[in-house]
């Protein structure tokens, strides 16, 4: 039985580290993430893993990178996670929330206080696309130095995971009423976009051939509201209303 007294705030929480180019990063991450108290780890397309020079670098941490997922791609390593923060190191031009990681810390305690968490980390030399962006709820930047920001990826996982520990040990025997429901998750409303998508473009209001940037904003707008299950039922239904009318319209029965 673990004696942490953030073990159950911190179980909610999962490390996506996307395309790491050398197995060392990902053992420090990962004793990184222990000794802040995170044991959920998931790779996607890990340049090599398993390691020796992973074990060796995650010192006594290596049972989290026993346990550690590796999929092919962002998609599936937050399917099933209902709030998924970014990192990013340099401001786009279409953009959710912005956090710092302590103000990153306060808003899963109160806005985001229901579901799974996914931390996403890009890749070391580049980060993360554009697209892989747009599947974020919020942005997290670290405030480094403007002279020198370049920070080590494991660098970056202990600074996050500090800050949240820092936070659940603070507020550990409080009770946190949320101000948004759970919403869906990330698989259901990847769904929902398409589903959308697919609509928009019958009803010949998103022209495929010249699409602009109305995705992305629509992604960032459903993004914000976090829609719940009854909510996502109903915008689903209401496409498939549509869709029906449409063939309707078009003599079918």
């Amino acid at each position: 039985m673990s004696n942490d007294p953030c073990r159950h705030w911190l179980s909610r929480f999962r490390i996506v580290l996307v395309e790491p180019s050398h197995p060392g990063n990902i053992g420090a991450a990962a004793r990184a993430m222990k000794t802040m108290g995170f044991s959920e780890l998931v790779l996607v397309r890990p340049k090599q893993f398993p390691s020796a020079v992973a074990t060796e670098r995650a010192s006594s941490a290596d049972d989290i990178l026993q346990r550690a997922l590796v999929v092919d791609d962002v998609e599936h390593a937050i399917a099933d996670c209902h709030w998924i923060i970014g990192t990013s190191a340099r401001s786009r031009s279409l953009e959710p929330e912005q956090h710092s990681p302590r103000t990153l810390a306060s808003a899963l305690s109160h806005d985001y206080a229901k579901g799974r968490v996914a931390l996403v980390f890009g890749r070391e030399n580049n980060g993360l696309t554009n697209h892989e962006l747009e599947l974020c709820h919020a942005h997290l930047t670290i405030p480094t130095n403007p002279e020198y920001s370049s920070l080590n990826l494991a660098m970056a996982v202990q600074v996050v995971c500090y800050e949240l520990r820092q936070w659940a040990l603070e507020c550990t025997d409080k009770e946190w009423q949320p101000k948004r429901p759970k919403p869906v998750s990330s698989e259901e409303m990847q769904c929902f976009y398409a589903h959308l998508e697919s609509v928009l473009i019958q009803i010949g209001f998103l022209d495929p051939e010249k699409p602009r940037r109305l995705m992305p904003r629509l992604r960032l707008l459903f993004g914000r509201a976090a829609p719940d299950k009854v909510e996502m039922n109903i915008l689903r239904g209401m496409l498939t209303a549509v869709e029906k009318q449409l063939k309707r319209d078009r003599g079918g029965s």
